[in-house]
């Protein structure tokens, strides 16, 4: 009953400028992120309240062409006002367990297959796994069990990821940490704007 919160959040999404106002201007819809890797499901990812992480996850893409569908030509942030509805809120401790389910259902599903359970991996020297087909996979088949079960859908997922180098000698925290959203329901998504840079005349709020 505590579990849902007020729901509104900024996303931002790092892109192309053009896609990005083709979006805005409403000449065709952002597309869903489809890859049996993605950390959360399938769905349209942003970065919670930080467009300058966006920004520099767009820069990341355009340095490495391979690792976009569509090569970005001009790094560009698209912001979003987003309602997480009936969200897979994976820093809410009661909902942690439903990820355990999922994957008891997988592992069951595909060891009757005689089917390997996917893996989460890393890329090159870095530590974290940042592959995560086995994420993906577990998240894709709870929306399936819940759909099966006509239960209510989840609409959007979200969680924190601890990523990059530590910012300090036995940091507890990295420089790339981040709170990231999947969303699976275009609904949830009430209009897209862009970012505004600060008027330094004024305080910030």
């Amino acid at each position: 009953m505590y579990s849902r919160g007020s729901g509104i959040v900024y996303g931002f999404h790092g892109c192309d400028e053009e896609v990005a106002y083709r979006v805005l201007t409403l000449q065709q819809p952002l597309k869903d992120s489809v890859n049996k890797y993605d950390w959360l499901g399938n769905g349209m990812y942003f970065w919670e309240n930080s467009p300058s992480r966006a920004l520099e996850y767009a820069h990341h893409l355009k340095a490495n062409p391979g690792r976009s569908k569509n090569p970005i030509q001009k790094p560009f942030v698209l912001g979003a006002v987003i309602h997480l509805g009936n969200c897979l809120d994976l820093l809410d401790y009661e909902k942690l367990n439903l990820l355990k389910f999922g994957y008891d259902i997988l592992s069951t599903t595909l060891s009757s297959q005689n089917q390997p359970i996917p893996q989460n991996k890393p890329i090159g020297d870095l530590r974290e796994l940042m592959l995560r087909e086995l994420d993906c996979a577990v998240i894709e088949t709870l929306h399936k069990a819940r759909r099966d079960e006509s239960l209510t859908a989840f609409d959007s997922v979200r969680g924190v990821f601890w990523e990059g180098k530590e910012l300090y000698p036995n940091a507890g925290s990295r420089e790339k940490d981040h709170i990231q959203i999947c969303v699976g329901n275009p609904n949830c998504i009430k209009g897209f704007f862009l970012a505004r840079d600060i008027d330094p005349k004024f305080t910030e709020v």
